[in-house]
């Protein structure tokens, strides 16, 4: 079951049939460099939506594309130095994943890039607006506020007595600031209470964490992004200690042990990424092409997770569910 919503002011283009530019004539190789500062184990479903949605733009690897692949295992400080080996490679087009689309932009990439990120990319600085972004560098963002309203509403299905929520989030994530107030908004308006802990850092995280013993949430609303996914299992674990369920906005949250998750279909997503590669590839500038926002999201439960916590998670969440884990 998909759901599918029009967030944000994207300007719709048509479809691709073939391939357009200097790779029409079917003897030119596309030279794509793909970059992250993420593992290969945690992208590998993504990269696999990637490399489908190319196939449906025309480019197949061994016939008219080659795509380079570096990661750089979680360490951001690798990235300007996987960024050198790409270019060394005479590549056409740099796809950036993650926080490595701000390490390419700092440092500077003479051919086009796209990326995709859970940033707003206006806050980033990555664009004017949606349909002006800047820089060479046009994309993907995975951040959609209005759907935490949803999860709010979520976890009172799932709770009905729930009054109070923990809320963590990295400060510095740009849109972070727009994701607390709408928490903080909709949290007035269902009456509940929330508690929100920044976590930037590790040592953030453990701070946040001591003090929730103490004084422990019924729930915790998990903002999402690199960080909180590198540290996910760490958090999760915490919160079934304190017998909380845990709801964020991505699938690898509800697979880690996330009772539920409602947010962007990430491999919808990163389709749309190989899709804006594409038409830089077929000679459209960076710039005339609007950052994309999501348009189709995907609900995911995790009845073990809650059976684990005492819960019974009502039959018509399950139901609508697009995966129910057992």
């Amino acid at each position: 079951m998909k759901r599918r919503g029009f967030l944000g002011c994207v300007i719709a283009v048509p479809a691709i049939n073939g391939i357009e530019g200097a790779f029409a004539a079917g003897d030119a190789t596309a030279r794509i460099g793909w970059i992250t500062a993420q593992s290969q184990a945690s992208l590998a479903a993504n990269i696999r939506a990637f490399r489908a949605g190319l196939s449906e733009f025309g480019y197949a690897e061994g016939r008219n594309l080659s795509l380079s692949l570096r990661y750089g295992d979680d360490i951001p400080g690798r990235v300007p130095q996987l960024l050198a080996e790409t270019l060394q490679e005479k590549v056409d087009i740099v796809v950036a994943q993650g926080n490595a689309a701000f390490e390419i932009r700092m440092v500077g990439s003479p051919v086009p890039t796209v990326y995709i990120m859970s940033a707003d990319p206006v806050s980033a600085g990555f664009a004017t607006d949606l349909a002006h972004p800047t820089g060479n560098m046009t994309g993907v963002t995975l951040m959609a506020i209005e759907l935490l309203g949803k999860r709010m509403e979520i976890l009172r299905e799932i709770k009905p007595d729930l009054a109070r929520i923990a809320v963590l989030g990295n400060p510095e994530h740009p849109g972070a600031n727009l994701e607390r107030g709408f928490s903080e908004e909709t949290a007035r308006r269902l009456g509940f209470a929330i508690d929100y802990y920044p976590t930037p850092t590790v040592a953030a995280l453990d701070r946040a964490l001591a003090a929730m013993q103490t004084s422990p949430p019924q729930a915790f609303s998990l903002l999402a992004d690199g960080f909180a996914v590198q540290y996910r299992q760490k958090i999760i674990d915490f919160a079934t200690s304190l017998r909380a369920p845990v709801i964020s906005g991505w699938p690898v949250f509800a697979r880690s042990g996330a009772v539920c998750t409602y947010g962007p279909r990430q491999s919808e997503s990163y389709r749309r990424l190989a899709y804006l590669a594409s038409r830089v590839l077929g000679g459209t500038k960076p710039e005339d092409l609007p950052v994309e926002r999501p348009t189709t999201f995907e609900l995911v439960v995790n009845v073990k997770a809650a059976r684990g916590l005492g819960l019974t998670l009502p039959p018509t969440l399950v139901a609508r569910a697009d995966e129910v884990i057992e």
